[in-house]
């Protein structure tokens, strides 16, 4: 009965490779997202003071299935962070962007 356990533990695993270049991240201190019916897009851009052109870095498509498991995800993690390092504190007056992708948007 044990080894059996053990198997379907093992069956459920993912094996999950991470490229030296991946694993250095992107810099991104803006995020936009637009959705369809049947996908989310997230764009994360690397907006420079001063710098009236921003450039996306990286353009992420899921499910809405899949977004709204990101959004618990990231909703966990940031309560363990604040719990372990105080609150994350926002600025008012974030900068409003007249871009539309086509769908309805977000920002964060």
């Amino acid at each position: 009965m044990a080894d059996e356990k053990k198997d379907n533990i093992q069956q459920n695993q993912i094996n999950i490779e991470l490229s030296e270049e991946i694993a250095e991240g992107i810099y991104s201190n803006l995020a936009m997202i637009a959705h369809s019916n049947s996908e989310f897009v997230i764009d994360f851009i690397k907006l420079m003071p001063g710098v009236p052109k921003a450039r996306v870095k990286a353009r992420v498509i899921v499910t809405p299935e899949h977004a709204k498991r990101l959004l618990g995800a990231l909703k966990e993690n940031i309560d363990k962070y604040e719990a372990n390092f105080g609150t994350i504190k926002q600025t008012q007056g974030a900068p409003k962007f007249p871009m539309n992708f086509g769908g309805t948007m977000g920002e964060a």
